[in-house]
């Protein structure tokens, strides 16, 4: 079948060179279940074993759409009797393995395996694992599964309030669409480049959230010490002991603003208790503030606004005096825990009377100043990996929807 409501089955990207029309089937007739077993977490290890455990919590948070096993932290069977014992089927390269249990709608979340390098690999707790009875290229049914094309068909077969779920069958009876084998492995090695380059901003993005972490906790005193572990040349002054309200000229909270003056637009922003709140057409605030959020889950948290913006009252806005940096009690501030000076309620919340008077150690306003542009800099390269990692993935996503029917 090659046709749906009288329209070809096209995607609307595809490779040149590509025309034929996509043929529909039945995914039953495309793959087979294979049997799976439960596996206690207390049998599986992050690095010992030689045979493979995929967890239904890990392809809905962790795995991709495709597992590449030998690169990823897959859970290993430590025991290989406990392997020997077990009646289901081992996986291999190409078996897809849908979680068919969850608390969403991530139910059918799908991952497919791949470098298996002949290690047993096994699907585990709340599980589908499918093995495909023709000839599919790698990568394309891990990506064509998680797709929305695939995807949206699932959703009224779910069943379950609380805990949802999909039988195996009514997977079995939902339908693929799928082109040449030529033309899927020119989809599928499109998205593990995708893949790649996502992966790999990632890591740098998180690389530099740890060193930032680690410059955090040597070039700021701790322990009661007078010094940093880390100092730039030149600095060799004990830093000094204030009350955060010494270090400011300005230290209180902003004003309520109806939420209907906030939207997803506007000339000014607004920055509330958890930072960035949305847009309005005012602003109560001009110029560099440290701000803290005084209410909330995240009472205790610190932003940073420069410009004209507008600070409600569940926010507390700080501005330096002349003998400090305001970018360096940004981070300053980050480094103290304000959160545990909140009020024992089942609302958070800070008062501006005992911040006030939370004491921390500071040098002069000059190392204050080093101290900001190295973070700034830090930040700047967060930031920017940031942005490649979002674009990337509204990229992937945008490709999902536009090459899958």
């Amino acid at each position: 079948m090659a046709e749906q409501h009288g329209k070809a089955l096209v995607p609307q990207i595809r490779f040149a060179g590509f025309t034929d029309p996509w043929e529909q089937r039945k995914l039953g007739d495309e793959l087979e279940f294979l049997r799976n077993n439960t596996l206690s977490r207390a049998e599986l290890s992050e690095s010992e074993g030689t045979a493979f455990d995929i967890h239904y919590g890990d392809v809905l948070i962790k795995y991709g759409s495709v597992l590449n096993l030998e690169k990823a932290k897959v859970p290993r069977i430590m025991d290989s009797a406990i392997a020997d014992r077990q009646t289901c089927d081992r996986l291999q390269d190409g078996d897809v393995i849908i979680a068919d249990t969850a608390e969403d709608s991530a139910v059918g979340k799908c991952t497919e395996l791949c470098n298996s390098k002949g290690k047993m690999v096994f699907s585990g707790l709340h599980t589908m694992p499918l093995r495909p009875m023709g000839e599919y290229a790698s990568g394309y049914l891990g990506h064509y599964l998680n797709s929305s094309a695939f995807h949206s068909q699932l959703l009224p077969l779910m069943q379950g309030i609380k805990v949802i779920s999909i039988s195996r069958s009514a997977m079995a009876d939902t339908t693929m669409t799928v082109p040449s084998v030529d033309e899927q492995r020119q989809i599928g090695a499109f998205f593990d480049r995708l893949d790649s380059l996502i992966t790999l901003h990632q890591r740098k993005y998180d690389k530099l959230c740890v060193l930032k972490k680690s410059m955090l906790d040597k070039m700021f005193p701790k322990g009661g010490s007078l010094y940093p572990e880390i100092r730039f040349a030149g600095f060799t002054d004990p830093w000094e002991q204030r009350k955060l309200g010494e270090l400011s000229n300005e230290f209180k909270s902003g004003e309520f603003i109806c939420a209907d003056n906030v939207s997803v637009s506007g000339p000014y922003p607004v920055y509330g208790g958890n930072g960035l709140r949305g847009y309005t057409t005012t602003f109560n605030h001009e110029g560099l503030y440290t701000l803290i959020g005084r209410q909330g889950a995240l009472c205790g948290n610190v932003n940073i606004a420069d410009g004209k913006s507008y600070f409600t009252e569940h926010a507390v806005a700080v501005k330096a005096n002349h003998l400090n940096d305001t970018t360096f009690l940004y981070y300053l501030f980050g480094t103290l825990d304000l959160g545990q000076y909140s009020g024992q309620s089942a609302q958070p919340g800070l008062a501006v009377s005992n911040l006030v008077e939370v004491e921390a150690m500071v040098p002069d306003k000059a190392e204050q100043k080093k101290i900001s542009r190295v973070f700034k800099t830090v930040d700047s390269l967060i930031t920017l990996h940031q942005r490649k990692l979002e674009l990337l993935r509204n990229i992937k996503k945008s490709m999902l929807d536009k090459m899958f029917v």
